[in-house]
């Protein structure tokens, strides 16, 4: 039986969240579905476009969070 991937699954795949079940199955059917290749590639071109963000937190959010982080395991051995 032919499994049927959606446009959401090949996302999914573009992302590296699938399971390796999931992935052999789909790297089967890139193989063997002209359609679903050209979908891919198109997702593919469109992922490679777009911006690369990164975000990094300010030093004083960091200091608060390992503030905060102290404090509740403070309280919740005392």
């Amino acid at each position: 039986m032919k499994q049927k991937f959606t446009p959401n699954d090949l996302i999914r795949f573009l992302y590296n969240e699938v399971s390796a079940t999931e992935r052999l199955s789909m790297d089967e059917a890139l193989c063997d579905d002209l359609r679903l290749r050209e979908e891919f590639a198109g997702l593919q071109q469109a992922y490679q476009q777009m911006p690369k963000v990164t975000f990094r937190p300010s030093s004083r959010t960091i200091q608060d969070i390992l503030k905060y982080s102290g404090k509740t395991a403070l309280e919740k051995h005392a």
